[in-house]
Formats: structure tokens, sequence, C-alpha cells
């Protein structure tokens, strides 16, 4: 497996632009087909290989999947069906906006059934920005790199009479016209998942560098029309070269959710005809560079190192495709976007797809450290304007509101981007929207608060009301609560006001059962529901079980503590998780999960890795004083449950929140609960970390003795001090400086251990 992988690497060092010595090319340790082994039974990553540039506003893939499903290429599979542009976050939410092209040879088929070819990942090259097969069935290369909202296609036909390119503007209503004349086709693909008003369109365009042989439409039966324009429910185009005097066809590809005219706008100023495919490709590889280069990592020269290496680097790519950017510029260079909100054309910019139930915990957190600047804009587009186009705050958008997920996590998001100093959008306009989802019901179950009038009266949601995951949207609540809380005070806002939230914020209490040690549900006269079963999924609980909400108090740790009986019986129920077996109560499903199938595969107790509810609890230990249990198991997690390969993630991914607690904890610290400015400390993976801060300055992270076996913290200095607080302030690491690890192969039971070392808790306010 390794060899593969350092023939991986090898490859996509000679691919394409290569960086000088000077220059390190991080691109080489990117494997975007990491986490596409993968199923609806069981995930692997539920990702697709993604080749874009950072928040780009297409994707593009290659697709072995049938039209319409969510996933769309597999990595087990062996037959390509197309190279789509898709925006799609994930399989669960699906996609929208997509059409795709296909090339074939001779006897014209146009359908996905008839026009599929075999290929290997041996004759595959996949990196970010480019990606590229051989076709050996028709003896046919195909190659395409991107930019921002367009893409550039060579075929390498051989030669034929006949050489086809399919182009499929896919189901839900679409539109194709070819235009011979000038080598272009247009068309509309209206296809979505949902999230979007009655006008929403892509309008995609692509020009071809030689006339057509021959070309026409098809309708979704197959059936092959000679005309040159065609609408319904599924629609398609070919064109055909004669290619026996030269094979290669290139192909530029755009789209707008606009208009046609603003997709020829996206098209000539990302490719303009000065530029040939290698210019595009070489700036697509310094685009990701630029990206990647701003974290180096040094490891050990070993296989360990090496793949340790690809994952930093490819869970870095995943953590900045999402959320992407949803606006345009019009031809003065305006920033302009389709409002999925309420399908008006407005100024300013839109960021979509984006599930914030993942990507609050470490996502948004990762961006505030190295892309302050970019998250203000991010904020504007994502939380701003959706609120002012649609009267609420999204909770997951794709492209618009979307009925997915539990929380109204938008507000510990806001929050912690103004706390930490992030002040380029409107937090009057964020602030209105916070309040308004805290009191209110939405159109939608994850928009506003599901049962926000039962939370705010009785101080959680009962058990027996009509409304599920009761236990989740308390604790969340709570959670959320706490942020509003934090931010009230920074604004000044009324003395009310905060302490309502205050009140609000330690609502979690509500569905603690001390006889349990469990979270439990409660019914509406204040009893605990009963038979309770701490292993049973879904419910009162949202794609777990008692056993890792219990741990959702990411703000009161100490107030955890406190409700188990003090810290020795928090950390025996806390050991209890990961030494229990993993049992699972799935009827309320009527079926195994595939989120309860890969916590089994773990090795780990109840702990269930693959989703997010209980990603942050192995940094419990801290606030309980025993770090290097903390330290021990999350090097377990990084050396075991993550890998460099196909199937390297051991759940969904989920728009990067997998991929961003992979790059805090290797660095050796977690935003346990963003809102608090603090970073837990946990095990460093990495020999030397610089980070190279916006602000010009650098945050260093030197763990020289840091092995594979040598995993337990001895000592730690900040600035050549030394430091004994297991959690470090947001400011230590903007502020740049040096961090040193001290590490050893047995655990050192007295630093970070003492009750000064300890990182915040609401209850010791």
């Amino acid at each position: 497996m390794i060899k593969n992988l350092i023939l991986y690497c090898l490859t996509f060092l000679f691919c394409g632009f290569i960086f000088t010595q000077t220059n390190e090319d991080y691109v080489k340790y990117v494997n975007p087909l990491i986490g596409t082994d993968t199923s609806f039974e069981l995930s692997n990553g539920n990702t697709y290989p993604a080749i874009a540039r950072p928040w780009g506003m297409n994707f593009w893939t290659p697709q072995t999947g049938k039209m319409g499903d969510g996933w769309a290429y597999t990595y087990k599979s062996d037959k390509l069906v197309g190279f789509k542009q898709t925006h799609q976050p994930s399989p669960w939410i699906n996609d929208y906006g997509a059409f795709s092209l296909m090339p074939s040879v001779g006897k014209l088929s146009v359908l996905e059934s008839e026009r599929k070819l075999k290929f290997s990942h041996d004759n595959e090259i996949v990196e970010p920005h480019y990606y590229s097969v051989i076709l050996d069935e028709i003896n046919t290369k195909v190659e395409f790199t991107v930019t921002d909202r367009s893409s550039f296609f060579k075929f390498n036909f051989p030669k034929s009479e006949n050489s086809n390119i399919i182009i499929d503007a896919f189901f839900k209503n679409s539109e194709i016209k070819v235009i011979p004349n000038e080598n272009k086709i247009i068309g509309i693909a209206k296809n979505n998942s949902g999230g979007v008003p009655e006008n929403f369109a892509n309008y995609f365009v692509i020009e071809f560098n030689r006339p057509f042989k021959k070309s026409g439409v098809w309708d979704g039966r197959g059936n092959i029309i000679s005309k040159n324009k065609l609408s319904g429910k599924h629609v398609g185009a070919y064109v055909s070269f004669d290619t026996n005097d030269n094979g290669l066809v290139e192909v530029k590809v755009s789209s707008s959710f606009i208009s046609h005219e603003q997709a020829w706008i996206n098209l000539y100023r990302e490719l303009p005809k000065s530029k040939k495919f290698d210019e595009i490709l070489a700036e697509g590889r310094k685009s990701w560079n630029n990206e990647l280069s701003k974290i180096k990592v040094e490891t050990e020269d070993t296989d360990y190192g090496l793949s340790n290496k690809i994952k930093f680097y490819s869970c870095f790519y995943r953590t900045i495709l999402f959320p992407r950017q949803f606006h345009e510029y019009n031809k003065d260079g305006e920033q302009i976007h389709y409002s999925p909100y309420n399908g008006e054309i407005l100024e300013g910019p839109l960021y979509t797809d984006n599930g914030f139930w993942d990507t609050f915990r470490a996502v948004f957190p990762f961006y505030t450290i190295l892309y302050p600047e970019k998250l203000g804009e991010i904020m504007q587009g994502i939380m701003v304007n959706p609120y002012k186009e649609s009267g609420w705050l999204p909770e997951w958008s794709s492209p618009g509101h979307r009925d997915c997920m539990i929380g109204s996590n938008s507000a510990s998001i806001i929050a912690e981007a103004f706390l930490k100093g992030i002040k380029n959008f409107d937090i009057d306009v964020a602030y209105d929207g916070i309040i308004n989802s805290s009191e209110n019901e939405g159109p939608l179950s994850s928009v506003g608060r599901k049962g926000a009038f039962e939370y705010n009266n009785l101080g959680y949601i009962p058990f027996d009301s009509s409304i599920n995951e009761n236990v989740a949207r308390t604790l969340e609540y709570a959670y959320n609560d706490f942020s509003i809380w934090k931010l009230a005070i920074e604004l000044g806002r009324p003395k009310s006001e905060i302490e309502l939230f205050e009140t609000r914020a330690n609502n979690y209490k509500n569905v603690f059962d001390s006889s349990t040690n469990f979270m439990r549900g409660k019914l509406k006269n204040g009893n605990f529901q009963s038979p309770f079963i701490p292993d049973a999924w879904g419910g009162a609980f949202t794609e777990g079980s008692s056993w890792h909400y219990t741990w959702s108090v990411l703000h009161d740790p100490q107030g955890l503590i406190n409700l188990m009986g003090g810290r020795k019986d928090f950390v025996k129920k806390l050991d209890e998780v990961f030494t229990s077996e993993p049992t699972s109560d799935f009827s309320y499903y009527g079926f195994k999960i595939h989120e309860i199938l890969e916590m089994e595969l773990l090795n780990m107790g109840q702990y269930a890795h693959g989703n997010q509810p209980i990603q942050h609890a192995i940094y419990f230990y801290n606030y309980a004083q025993e770090p290097w249990k903390t330290q021990e198991k999350i090097r377990y997690v990084l050396d075991n449950l993550y890998g460099a390969e196909a199937d390297g993630y051991c759940g969904d991914e989920d728009n990067g929140q997998t991929s961003a607690w992979f790059l805090f904890s290797s660095l050796g610290f977690y935003p346990v609960a963003p809102v608090t400015m603090e970073y837990v400390i946990g095990s460093p993976l990495f020999n030397y970390v610089e980070i190279s801060l916006p602000n010009g300055r650098k945050f260093i992270i030197d763990s020289a003795e840091n092995t594979n076996e040598n995993i337990y913290v001895d000592n730690v200095k900040l600035n050549e001090k030394h430091y004994n607080k297991n959690w470090l302030h947001h400011n230590d690491i903007t502020n740049g400086g040096k961090l040193i690890f001290n590490m050893k192969n047995t655990p050192n039971f007295d630093w970070g251990s003492s009750e000064s070392s300890i990182p915040y808790s609401m209850s010791n306010e």
C-alpha cells in the first residue's frame, strides 16, 4: 500500500507544472481519491474527486454513477459515463445544475447505459486542479483542468471519421442548442434536489476549437434528432469530428446561474483565447500551492511520515472546497449573484453548499486562523445576504435552504468570527438573524429552531412532544445560546437580553439524568422517559445515541463534571465510551444506518468518530485533568481511522469537517468550543510545523522527538517559557510565536493536570 503511495506522489511530482526546489509542490501530496471507496451502506468518506479551484463555483468530476445518483464516482466502479460539472456537497444532499461531456468513437450511443466505457485507475491521474484518463476501448485520452467557473478539456482521439463528444444536459427539464457555424453549444440544466425557486437554472456554454463534421440533439429515450435545438424533461446534444489528420479536440466550458451572457463573460474572462491549456493548468496548480503552502509540515523520512503528509494535505484540500462561491462578476467586474432564496439577481457575495451542524466545529475555526479576511466575505455571503433574501439564517444551504440536520449553529459561527476580530461583515443584520432564529420555528425543520416555544418556556424540548431528536436539539440550542450570550456581551446588548441567553445556555442540565449519568429524554411533566436504552440511536438523538450526546456540552465540561458527581466519576464515564461494547438499538430506523456500522468497525467502543456529535469528546480528558488520555486516543485516531488511500475516512467527510478535525488534531490542538477562543491541546503528529499567518507572522510548532511511539506530551514551551496549561488561546496562535512539544513514549501525569491548567468552562466563569 505504501509503495503505491510513493508512486502516487512521484506521478504528481512529474505531472504538469513542477515547482523548483525552493518552492515545494504541496499538490503532489494531495490525493483527491481519498474517501471515494464508499457506498450507501458504508461510508469511507462519501467523497468524489472534486477537480476545482479553492472555493470554486463549479467543480468537475469523472462520473461512474447514473444521472442523479449521489454517489457520482465510486472507486470500485470500472466504467465511466461522463465528465460532470457538479455542485454536490454531499451524496445525501445530492447535486444541482449538473451536466456532462463524454467522448465516443464510431457508432453514436448517447444514453448512459450505452455510452459507458471501461477505465483503470492505472491510467488515471487525479489532482485537485487536473484530471486525465485513457479510455482504452476507444483509444482516447481525456484531460481537463479548471478555473473558478470554467473548465478546459482536451480530447485526444484516434484516427477516425467519427470521433464524437456527447453533451448530456440531464433530467428535470433541460434545453440545448447547437450553433454549428460558431463551433458552440449552449444549454440550460435545471436539475436540482431542492433549495431553489421556480426560476432556477444553470446556463452553460461550450466552445470547440474546430468545426463539426456532424451535430444534432437527442432526447431522454436516446432518439437522435437532426436539428439543432431541443427542450424537454431530458435532452442532450452531440458533435462529431473527422480526426484522421488530427485527433486533438479542445473544448472550453463555463456556466452561470444568471444567464448565457454571464456564462460567456465567465468563460472569456477565465479562459481567454490567449491562454493555452498548459498555462491554465499551471495557474490551477499554483492556486492550490498558494493555499496549501500556508501550512508547512515536516515529518520523519519514512513511509509513515509520507502517509501522514498525504493525509494532511488531502484534508487541507477538502477543507477549502466548501463553502463554494455562488457569486459571479459582471462585465464591469462587479460582484453579483442569483439568489436561490428569492430568485432575484442581486449585488454582493453569496456562498453556499454547507451544513453548519458539521462545519461549525472545526472548518470555520480553521478559517479564523488562516483566512480571517476571506471568512468575513464568506460571512456576508453565507449568513447576512441569505438572511436579507429569505428572512432566515441558513443551517444547511445547497444552494438555498435545505431541510437537513438540527441546531441553530449559524449563531456559533457568527459569534466566533466576530469575537475573533473578524468585522468585515454586517454584524447588526447577522445578530438580528440570530435573535429571529432563537425565538421562532422556520419554514423548514432545520431553519430557525424546531421546538423553539417548548425550549424557551420549559428549558428543554419534551420527549413526549411531536418533535423528534428532542434531546439533541436541547443540547445544541444550549451551546448556541452560550454563543449568543458571549456575542451579546461583546455587542453591549441590554442586560435583560444577556441574562436571558446566559440562563438558556444552562438548559443542558435539564436533560441530564443523574441516576444514569446520561442525557435522557424528559417528559412534559418533568419525569424522564422510560424505558431508557443508552445505546438507542435516533429518537431523542440525531444520528447517534445518548453515549454520544451526553458529551454535547461544549461550553461547560466542568458543569457536566459537576452533574456526574465529580472528576473521577466523569473520567470513569468517559473511559466507558471507549471500553464498552459497540452495541446499538437501531429500532428507530429499522435497520443499521451506515453510521452504526462505521462505529462497529472502529474498535473504539461506543466512540463513533465517523459522525460529528462525539468527535470532540476525546479532548474532554483535559478538562478532567488527565490530558495523557487525550493524547493517547488522539494519536490512535490519527494513525488508524484516517488513511492515505481511497478508503481513508471512517465515515462521511462532511464538507471538510472530518478533514478539519484531522488538520487541527495533527497540529496538536482542537477547538472544542469555538466561541471560547480556546484550543485544547492533544498530541501533535508532525516533527515541525510552520503556519504562515495572514498578518505576515509565523506560528511554529516544534515536536522534534515526535514519532509513532512518542505520542505523549512530556512538557511544553510557548515562546521559550514553560507552559503548563493544556490549552492555547486564539491570540497565542495568531500573534505568531513558537510552541515546543517535548514528546515521550510514556505519559507525564503531571503536565497539564492541575486545576489551573484546564480550559474554559462556563461554570468556572
